[in-house]
């Protein structure tokens, strides 16, 4: 693929702990979320804007060149962030685990500004229930394919 290319490919990509377990306290969530920065910062090709979440689950706004595939970046995701927490937190045992899957949208630039005031303030909007279907749907459905809506 040629390195020459413009591109604004804006997602939004959100998943849960494993069988939607509260495990993202706050010692949990403040690691989870500075390796998964990291790891995005550290991604050619992946611009991380905004990262959020509940106990249950995390959010994530970035954008991507189009050379980047989604599927690899989440699962690289996913398992490098597990894997850091179990080892610093888990002492032989297994403190996060991930569910199976992950739910992604593409947003335009125009709304950035939006999903990412989304994306923190999660908390509050779990706690009022003002939360956008669209934007939660591996809370609602474990897998769910556009072509089977």
């Amino acid at each position: 693929m040629s390195r020459n290319y413009y591109a604004e490919i804006n997602l939004h990509i959100t998943w849960h702990v494993k069988e939607s377990a509260p495990l993202l306290v706050p010692k949990v969530e403040a690691i989870v979320h500075q390796h998964v920065r990291g790891k995005c910062i550290n991604t050619p090709g992946v611009y991380i804007h905004e990262i959020g979440g509940t106990e249950t689950h995390l959010h994530l706004a970035i954008s991507i060149a189009p050379t980047v595939l989604i599927s690899e970046l989440v699962g690289q995701l996913k398992g490098a962030s597990s894997h850091e927490i179990n080892q610093k937190l888990g002492a032989g045992s297994k403190v996060l685990e991930w569910q199976t899957g992950y739910g992604v949208l593409s947003f335009g630039s125009r709304q950035l500004n939006w999903v990412n005031a989304y994306i923190r303030d999660q908390k509050q909007r779990h706690a009022a229930r003002r939360i956008v279907d669209r934007l939660e749907m591996p809370t609602k459905a474990k897998t769910k394919h556009r072509e089977e809506e």
